[in-house]
């Protein structure tokens, strides 16, 4: 039985931006399938409590447990509805995200990502 590469992507619920994510972590990671974990607004999301932060991790976990998910990215995007901030603002709460993720000590690479108004994915950090 093939083995698959998995990623797992933590992405707004915003339909615009599952694709451009879902194509980036598939080329730039070599990934066959990529797990998928939304949320209104999840750069801001794994900012505002505890009891989010666990729903979350705990999908991320099943992803890697699981699946064996090698990766993953926390997505923001231009023009959010559950987030309606500046793009500085999105990145600068990517990249809080992220300091939040790597308490968990998952032994994943981890990867920021932004999605702008072309539906591009640049990397914020990782």
């Amino acid at each position: 039985m093939r083995e698959y590469r998995f990623g797992t992507a933590m992405n707004c619920i915003d339909g615009r931006v599952q694709e451009p994510v879902s194509q980036w972590l598939r080329a730039t990671y070599h990934l066959d399938y990529v797990d998928v974990i939304t949320e209104s607004g999840p750069d801001q999301a794994l900012l505002s409590g505890a009891e989010t932060v666990e729903q979350i991790k705990s999908k991320v976990l099943i992803s890697m447990k699981l699946h064996g998910s090698s990766v993953v990215a926390l997505a923001g995007h231009h023009d959010c509805a559950g987030n309606p901030v500046s793009k500085e603002d999105h990145w600068e709460h990517i990249r809080r995200s992220l300091q939040v993720i790597r308490l968990w000590n998952l032994p994943m690479t981890l990867v920021g990502l932004w999605v702008n108004e072309r539906r591009e994915v640049e990397v914020v950090g990782g």
